[in-house]
Formats: C-alpha cells, sequence, structure tokens
C-alpha cells in the first residue's frame, strides 16, 4: 500500500517497556504508516535515560530526559512534513505532547495530536485552558473514540474519531477449539486504576461454583504485592498466576488459552485489551466505564458490570460458564464488531486527518 508515499512525517510517542495501551499503538502506528509509503520517523517520548545511573534521580533525571527530546524534536522538524503526536492526561501532556506541538508550531510544522487516556475527563477539568491553548496549535485534534470527542466537546475542543487498530494477523481465535475450562484473564498493567483486585474479588466468588477457576494477570506495576497479598488472604493464592510484563505475540497466546477476559477498569477510554480480547475470539465481561460503552454493547458484544462490584463480575462469569452457547454467541458477535478497528478501515480515516492537516485538496 502507498496511500501515503512520500510523506515525511515524525510519529511523537512512547515504545515499550513497559507495554502500555499507548506504547503499542505507537509501535504499531510506525510499524503500519512505514509499510504504506511514509517516511517514517520516531521522536521517543520515554527513551532510555543516558547515563542510566540518572533514573535513579527523581528530579534531575526529568533534565536528562527533558533537554535531549528537545534537541531531537527540533531536529526531527526540520525534516518533517507533519508531526503525529501520541498525546496522553498528566504530566505526559505537560512533559512531552505539549513541548512537541509548539516545537512544531514554531517551525511550521503542521501537527495532529492524537489524545487518548481514560482519565481525560478529570484532566481538562483541571487544565483546560492550557491544554486548550496548546491544542489551538492542532491541525487535527483526533481521539479514539465518541466517549473522548465528547469530553473534549465539554470544554470547547473539536476532536474527530481515529479508532485504535487491532492486528488480526497476531490477535485472532485459536485454530482448534478451546477445551472448556474456567480460565480468566486480565491483561491491564497493576495499577489503581485498573483495579485488578475486583477481579481478583470476583474469582473467589467464582471458586465456590466453580473450584477449579483460575485467573492470570498480565501486567506490571506498583500493585503487584497487595494484589498477591489479597489473592493469599482470600485463600486463593494458588489459583492466581501474575505473568508479569508479556510482549505482544505472548498476550495473543495467552487470549487463545483463555476462557473469559475480565476488564475491571475504573477509568478507560478505548483499551486496546478489550479489542485484542474481542479479536481473539474470547467473550468478555468489563466494567461499563468510560469509552467502553462506545466499543462494545452490552448483552450483544459484552457483558457490562458496575466498576468496583466483585460480585457483580462474578455472576458475569458464571451466567457465561452455566450458558456456554451464549459465550459462543457473544465471542462470534464480539469478534465480528472488531473489523472496524482494522488497519485498512483505519488507514483511510488516518489519511484524510493527514491530508486536511497538511493542507492538501
Amino acid at each position: 500500500m502507498s496511500a501515503l508515499g512520500g510523506l515525511r512525517l515524525t510519529v511523537v510517542g512512547p515504545l515499550p517497556p513497559p507495554a502500555g495501551g499507548m506504547a503499542n499503538q505507537t509501535r504499531q502506528l510506525v510499524e503500519l504508516l512505514g509499510r504504506c509509503g511514509a517516511d517514517v520517523q520516531l521522536v521517543q517520548t520515554n527513551a532510555p535515560y543516558r547515563p542510566s545511573w540518572v533514573s535513579r534521580l527523581p528530579v534531575v533525571r526529568a533534565g536528562f530526559r527533558l533537554l535531549p527530546y528537545l534537541v531531537r524534536l527540533w531536529r526531527a522538524a526540520g525534516r518533517s512534513d507533519l508531526f503525529h503526536v501520541m498525546a496522553n492526561s498528566g504530566w505526559s501532556w505537560h512533559l512531552f505532547a505539549a513541548p512537541a506541538v509548539r516545537v512544531a508550531a514554531a517551525r511550521g510544522v503542521p501537527v495532529v495530536v492524537n489524545y487518548r487516556g481514560g482519565e481525560a475527563a478529570a484532566f481538562l477539568a483541571r487544565s483546560h485552558r492550557s491544554v486548550r491553548r496548546t491544542m489551538s496549535l492542532a491541525k487535527v485534534v483526533a481521539v479514539p473514540s465518541g466517549f473522548l470527542r465528547e469530553v473534549f466537546a465539554r470544554h470547547g475542543i473539536a476532536a474527530e474519531v481515529v479508532p485504535n487498530v487491532v492486528d488480526l494477523e497476531r490477535f485472532h481465535p485459536p485454530e482448534t477449539a478451546r477445551p472448556r475450562a474456567a480460565h480468566l484473564v486480565v491483561t491491564r498493567n497493576l495499577e489503581p486504576i485498573y483495579d485488578n483486585a475486583t477481579a481478583i474479588r470476583a474469582l473467589a466468588f467464582v471458586r465456590n461454583r466453580v473450584p477449579d477457576a483460575q485467573l492470570t494477570i498480565a501486567g506490571t506495576g506498583p500493585d503487584l504485592a497487595s494484589l498477591r497479598a489479597l489473592a493469599v488472604e482470600l485463600g486463593i493464592g494458588e489459583a492466581v498466576e501474575f505473568a508479569g510484563r508479556l510482549d505482544r505475540d505472548a498476550v495473543a497466546a495467552l487470549y487463545r488459552r483463555a476462557d473469559i477476559a475480565l476488564n475491571p477498569s475504573t477509568v478507560d477510554n478505548m483499551p486496546n485489551s478489550v479489542l485484542e480480547a474481542l479479536a481473539s475470539g474470547v467473550p468478555v465481561v468489563s466494567t461499563d466505564v468510560g469509552g467502553i460503552p462506545h466499543i462494545v454493547q452490552d448483552g450483544t458484544t459484552a457483558l457490562l458490570v458496575p466498576p468496583r462490584d466483585p460480585a457483580a463480575m462474578a455472576r458475569a462469569v458464571l451466567r457465561l460458564l452455566d450458558n456456554p452457547r451464549e459465550a459462543e454467541q457473544l465471542a462470534a458477535a464480539g469478534l465480528a464488531s472488531v473489523d472496524r478497528y482494522t488497519w485498512p478501515r483505519v488507514l483511510p480515516v488516518l489519511a484524510d486527518a493527514y491530508a486536511r492537516a497538511a493542507g492538501q485538496p
């Protein structure tokens, strides 16, 4: 494909590790754009510290990363027709996205800001004035879901939807039918907003009825020790596997061994984990927060439950375990629904945004 042939494009964003949603999307986007003929250079926002010992100095390390980052942005702008800035809430916005937008604007390079993150509502409530000033320098503000578009509209910022991309070559159902079991998986980092504790508590409820039910949690983060302790406290320590950080292929293989994917987050936008589970033919039980109801329909492509409600999550899991036919129908409908998030469907939308940002007819 050469839809973007000749475009000199700078993508600004993080790369794994850690393997979070935005880092994975950045890496995937760079790969896909290159295949479509764009001349892509990446300015990595989480490049390793040089020298490495600086990472142990909390305040000093910010300067060691920021100054080289600004130099890379300035040089990249001199070789670019367009900047694509991956953006998130909080300090990530102030330290990385906003400087990228302003450097590009100072050098006369048009910018597409690709903003994501389920905490946008709270962040904009605190910082909407400064964010709006910076956003006014962008030619296009793109968000992955209708949920974020509504959040931005409430603060006077016009945004358009460019969905996340799911890789169906990597994430797909197993070639042979899964053996019927009760293997639950969560693929979110071990951080408070993802509320993995609710998934563990839900497993405890499920095991009262299905004693051999198991849970695998793939991710890393500061909550690891407390989550391990919770599993032991509930008497299910041997039933919870903390798989740690997995690469994309290992996550895809995990989904192909799963019976149900859980998403217990308290804040969310358009999580890749949910899209990848759907693409893998795994029925999904998720909280109904943020943008989740924009990408799945309760009772049709997933089961949605209130956040921080382990009993409700457990009831949804047991419903699927007790009704294999319903689980199969849910999984099939979820698999069909992810077609709109494939690269052939997203590429024309993104190419149109690039053309308008660059002032092309």
